[in-house]
């Protein structure tokens, strides 16, 4: 007969994994994905090297499940923003200064999930994260196409565009540490607007 664990072993193994990538979130944060073996989140977790084994099968499927975790509240984070603005264009914007200011404000975080060196498979993670982005602005650019407010274009490349152009150009500010936001973030948005076709308030032609 196979074994099934009792409610109470579950509940406890639960609570494990839950402090394990609260452990590696936190790892991530200080040293970035090369931080975060095996052992170094087992320590910081307060549990034995052999229990993470017991919820992951190693470091690759560890930082998988932390990507997913941390790219899920960024892109909770910046679709809550977005619905709190009342045009398509302001609802862009603000999903680009939301990412933009929380990058900022934990640099080496945001460092790993964009740019670092780290397994294939986060890699790959790093795609499903940049096609979540894409897609969140291609429809507020749709909607902005439909309603007459931007110039013709194609709404899936221009955002495919717009998340390149922004990862890219934080990525010199997160490895310097996070740089200025109030001088990084109105720049970022004024140029994201430019590239929808759209002119930022008080900006001269």
């Amino acid at each position: 007969m196979a074994y099934r664990r009792t409610p109470a072993v579950q509940a406890r193994l639960d609570a494990q994994r839950e402090a394990v990538l609260l452990a590696a979130v936190e790892l991530m944060a200080e040293r970035g994905y090369g931080g975060c073996s095996m052992a170094a989140v087992a320590h910081r977790a307060g549990i034995a090297t052999g229990s993470m084994y017991q919820h992951f099968a190693g470091k690759a499927d560890l930082s998988v499940e932390l990507f997913r975790l941390t790219v899920g509240r960024e892109l909770q984070a910046v679709t809550e923003a977005a619905a709190r603005e009342s045009g398509p264009q302001a609802r862009v914007a603000a999903v680009v200064e939301t990412f933009a200011r929380r990058a900022l404000k934990a640099p080496r975080l945001a460092y790993a999930l964009l740019a670092e060196p780290a397994d294939a498979v986060v890699d790959a993670e790093r795609l499903v994260f940049r096609r979540a982005f894409r897609d969140l602005f291609a429809a507020q650019i749709s909607e902005a196409l439909d309603a007459g407010q931007l110039p013709p274009q194609d709404a899936a490349l221009t955002a495919a565009a717009l998340v390149g152009a922004v990862g890219e150009a934080l990525v010199g500010p997160l490895a310097a540490g996070g740089g200025q936001p109030d001088d990084v973030i109105p720049a970022l948005v004024a140029f994201t607007l430019r590239a929808l076709g759209d002119q930022p308030p008080g900006a001269v032609r």
